[in-house]
């Protein structure tokens, strides 16, 4: 399996907490190891390959001291996950309970007492369409998929993706820890205050979030390329999903129409969902924008009611006007925001 040792922290961050709070996290790490690459909303992966021996401590070892020193520091509680490789040590940390670490060896038996057993939705790359597929021909755990030949996954799944799914099911992964700095971007959150079931209200709140981006890309002059959308489940999973936008764009309908494509890609049935994270990705000036002309005089109507909606929000507060959707309540659902890579006068005041 190689020598590579990589660790995958994911971090409690507290409500409203400062903005360069990740930043500072990022500087610790570093103090650690020089391959560090954070990931929104609020993990870490790093390679901690070079460092065992530096540090004199094998990975579990530099695991512990990494939580110690970010709590003590920066009162931030952590899981973490360490294995042979970044999938093993995502799957691991995805499992792991705040305040405690998961660590595999690099051994092929310790691997595959790991991985056999975990439903094979955990798998990168499975949503919920792929895991009904392939539950239909009774392969529900990595084990079993890694059991079928890659010539059966390639005919139900195509050549690229069964190839994919079988060389992750048998716990290989050549994806490296990149450490280069993320394109610019914006981030909202929210979290459910109880396991949710319901698709509707999972909708509702991508309508509130797809909101609460285009609100802030307009308001600092900005567009994004991309969006991803990451679902965060009862057990501690999560799946990510990310899309190029056919054109960059700073509007919430088309925000929210990209949201609900990433939603239903993902095939959820009755998944209890605790958080659903959405992101604007690559962000760059408004003043680049293009727009794809339309002879449907109505495409513009909900482009000139978002312009007004903006202005009542400027003058009387974000709270103030809000898509009639989300009005099922006394008040709207609430977010958590963070950027990243915004310039500097746009970065204070945006956590809340």
């Amino acid at each position: 399996m190689g020598q590579q040792t990589v660790l995958h922290l994911r971090f409690d961050l507290p409500p409203g907490h400062d903005p360069e709070l990740l930043e500072r996290l990022r500087r610790l790490l570093e103090d650690f190891t020089p391959r560090v690459q954070m990931l929104e909303p609020d993990s870490a992966v790093l390679d901690l390959t070079g460092s065992l021996r530096f540090w004199h401590r094998d990975a579990r070892g530099i695991t512990e001291l990494i939580q110690l020193r970010a709590l003590a520091l920066y009162g931030a509680r952590s899981g973490a996950g360490a294995a042979p490789n970044r999938m093993l040590a995502a799957m691991a940390c995805a499992l792991t309970p705040l305040g405690r670490r998961t660590v595999i060896d690099d051994s092929p038996e310790a691997i595959s007492a790991f991985l056999r057993p975990r439903p094979v939705r955990e798998l990168p790359g499975v949503g919920g369409k792929t895991a009904a597929l392939l539950g239909e021909y009774g392969l529900h755990t990595a084990g079993d998929v890694a059991d079928v030949p890659q010539h059966t996954l390639q005919r139900l799944l195509g050549a690229r993706a069964g190839r994919a799914l079988h060389e992750h099911a048998r716990g290989h992964d050549t994806t490296v820890v990149d450490p280069t700095p993320a394109p610019a971007s914006l981030s909202t959150e929210h979290r459910f205050p109880h396991d949710e079931l319901d698709p509707a209200a999972h909708r509702r709140i991508l309508l509130a979030l797809a909101d609460d981006l285009g609100a802030r890309l307009r308001a600092t002059g900005q567009i994004a390329t991309g969006v991803t959308c990451t679902i965060r489940y009862a057990d501690l999973s999560a799946t990510r999903r990310s899309r190029t936008l056919p054109e960059a764009t700073q509007h919430t309908v088309l925000l929210a129409r990209t949201a609900y494509t990433l939603y239903d890609s993902l095939g959820l049935q009755r998944a209890r969902v605790r958080s659903i994270t959405l992101r604007a990705d690559a962000l760059r000036p408004d003043d680049r924008a293009t727009r794809q002309l339309t002879l449907d005089g109505g495409d513009d109507k909900p482009l000139a009611i978002e312009a007004v909606a903006d202005r009542a929000r400027a003058r009387y507060g974000h709270q103030v006007i809000y898509p009639a959707a989300l009005a099922i309540s006394s008040r709207p659902p609430s977010v958590r925001q963070w950027d990243r890579g915004s310039r500097p006068e746009d970065a204070h005041g945006r956590a809340t």
